[in-house]
């Protein structure tokens, strides 16, 4: 006959493991468009302004966002970790330069990083297939996928992974890990 001894202490990794899952879904649980008239106005205007300042850091870039045929633009995703971390933005996909839809992302981490930022995250989508499978939600980065920073003056390659490149323009804070791997992303159309 088993006779059952103590419970088994639950272990910090599995702690660390079960407060990801449950701050996950409550990130997905959020709305992809904002709920007010004026928060949907003001994600709008701050795209228009982050996509602005996005292609005068770069010639390079605004080359690239000209020819694409569709973008994303997260004008500001707060992340933030210690040792289990997240991060979470809203957007707004553009297709042939022309707002079309809400998009959101989320993000999940477990690992060595410490500390928080908010930042801005643009996707250009190398082709109509990529935008596709976006907008069906059937897109979410690898654990390895890495952006390309955006800085003034520099020269930029756009570095298509699954027909998206990522770019990203710092805006405060400091985080000691800089993936992008592990996002998840989710589309309403307007």
């Amino acid at each position: 006959m088993f006779t059952p001894s103590k419970k088994a202490p639950i272990t910090k990794f599995a702690y660390g493991l079960l407060i990801s899952v449950l701050a996950i879904a409550f990130l997905a649980a959020c709305a992809t468009a904002p709920r007010t008239a004026d928060d949907r106005s003001t994600l709008r205007s701050d795209a228009n302004a982050a996509l602005s300042q996005a292609r005068s850091a770069s010639a390079d870039f605004d080359s690239i966002i000209r020819t694409a045929p569709a973008y994303a633009v997260f004008p500001s995703v707060g992340k933030g970790g210690m040792g289990i971390g997240g991060a979470y933005g809203r957007g707004i996909v553009y297709v042939n330069g022309s707002a079309t839809g809400y998009t959101d992302l989320s993000q999940g981490t477990i690992g060595a990083q410490l500390g928080g930022q908010t930042y801005t995250q643009i996707l250009v989508f190398e082709n109509a297939y990529a935008l596709d499978r976006f907008r069906e939600g059937n897109y979410e980065f690898s654990a390895q996928a890495t952006a390309v920073a955006l800085r003034s003056g520099e020269g930029v390659n756009a570095r298509f992974n699954e027909g998206i490149a990522v770019f990203t323009m710092a805006e405060k804070g400091l985080m000691a890990e800089a993936v992008v791997g592990g996002q998840k992303f989710s589309y309403q159309p307007f």
